[in-house]
C-alpha cells in the first residue's frame, strides 16, 4: 500500500514532464485511452460483463463528465503552479468529501476527530497560497515555480475529485467496478479528445522522451499498475486499513517532486505537506462507521 501510495503520489511529476510536450487536455485523453485499453484487459480477466444497460448508462456518462472536469483541471492546476503544490492540494479531495457526506449527502458525521483533521489541513492550504508562492522563488534555480491560481485551479479539482467519489459510491449500486471505470474512461476520452481538437494544437514529431515517459506513467503506472494492487489488496485486507496509508501520498508527492523536478523544499512547503498529511490521517483514523473512510488515488 505504501508503494501504491508512493506511485499515486508521482502523478503530478509525470504531469509536470509530459506537459512539455502535451497540452494539458490533449495528455489527459490520451491518459485515459491507456487506461481503457487496460481496463478492458482487465475485465476480460474478471470475466466482467461490459454491456450497459440503459439506466447504467446514463450513471457512466455522467461520471464520464465529472472526470473531464476533474482532470482537465488538475493537468491545467499542475501546469500553472508545480508537482509539489498539485500532490498536496488535490489529496484535500478528502475533506471536501467530509463535508459533502456531512452536509449535503447525510451519510457520514463531522466527529471533533474529522473537525481537528480540516482544522489542521485548512491551515497548510492557507501557508500553501499565501506563504509558499512564486513570489520569493528564484527562476534561475527552480523550474517550476507555483502560483496562486494554479494552486485554485488544484483546489477546484479536488473538489471536482470529491463530488466524483461520492457519485462513483452512488453509481456502484447499479453496476460493477470494473464496467463502470471502463465506460467512464471510455466516455470519457471521447470528451477530452474532442476539446482537445477543437481548441488545442498538438504535433506528434515534437514530443519529448521525457513527456512521453511521462505519459505512460499516467496510463499504465497510476491507472494500471495501481488500480490492480489496490483491488488485489481489497481482498485481503479492510478498505479502512488501507485507507489510512493515504496519508502518506502529498508527502511522497512533495519528495519525488524535488528529487525529480527540482521543486524548491522551503520550510513552509514542508509545513504546508505535514498539516495535510496529519488532517488526512485524522479524517481516516478513529471509530467510524464501516465502509465511511475514504479512498486514496487522484
Amino acid at each position: 500500500m505504501l508503494l501504491t501510495a508512493a506511485l499515486w503520489g508521482g502523478t503530478p511529476v509525470a504531469i509536470r514532464f509530459a506537459s512539455e510536450s502535451f497540452p494539458p487536455v490533449t495528455m489527459a485523453g490520451l491518459r485515459f485511452v491507456i487506461a481503457a485499453g487496460f481496463m478492458l484487459i482487465w475485465c476480460r480477466f474478471e470475466r466482467t460483463e461490459l454491456r450497459l444497460r440503459r439506466d447504467q448508462l446514463i450513471w457512466a456518462m455522467g461520471l464520464a463528465v465529472i472526470l473531464f472536469l476533474q482532470i482537465s483541471a488538475f493537468n491545467v492546476g499542475v501546469v500553472l503552479s508545480n508537482s509539489s503544490h498539485g500532490a498536496m492540494l488535490i489529496n484535500t479531495f478528502v475533506f471536501w468529501v467530509v463535508a459533502l457526506e456531512h452536509l449535503v449527502t447525510r451519510t457520514d458525521q463531522l466527529t471533533l476527530r474529522k473537525l481537528l483533521g480540516l482544522v489542521v489541513a485548512a491551515a497548510g492550504v492557507v501557508l500553501i497560497l499565501t506563504v509558499d508562492q512564486a513570489g520569493s522563488v528564484d527562476e534561475s534555480v527552480h523550474r517550476d515555480n507555483p502560483s496562486v491560481t494554479g494552486d485554485l485551479v488544484l483546489i477546484l479539482s479536488a473538489a471536482l475529485l470529491a463530488i466524483r467519489i461520492i457519485y462513483t459510491k452512488r453509481a456502484l449500486a447499479v453496476m460493477e467496478t470494473g464496467k463502470l471505470i471502463f465506460w467512464q474512461d471510455i466516455l470519457g476520452v471521447w470528451l477530452f479528445l474532442g476539446y482537445a481538437f477543437a481548441w488545442e494544437s498538438f504535433r506528434p514529431a515534437d514530443v519529448a522522451p521525457a513527456a512521453l515517459w511521462g505519459l505512460l506513467y499516467q496510463g499504465l503506472v497510476v491507472a494500471g499498475f495501481c488500480f490492480a494492487m489496490h483491488a488485489r489488496l481489497l481482498r485481503k485486507h479492510s478498505a479502512s486499513r488501507l485507507a489510512v496509508f493515504s496519508f502518506t501520498t502529498p508527502l511522497f508527492g512533495v519528495l519525488l517532486a524535488n528529487g525529480l523536478r527540482g521543486d524548491r523544499l522551503s520550510p513552509w512547503l514542508l509545513v504546508s505537506a505535514a498539516c495535510v498529511a496529519v488532517g488526512i490521517y485524522l479524517v481516516n483514523t478513529g471509530r467510524q462507521r464501516p465502509g465511511s473512510r475514504l479512498p486514496t488515488g487522484s
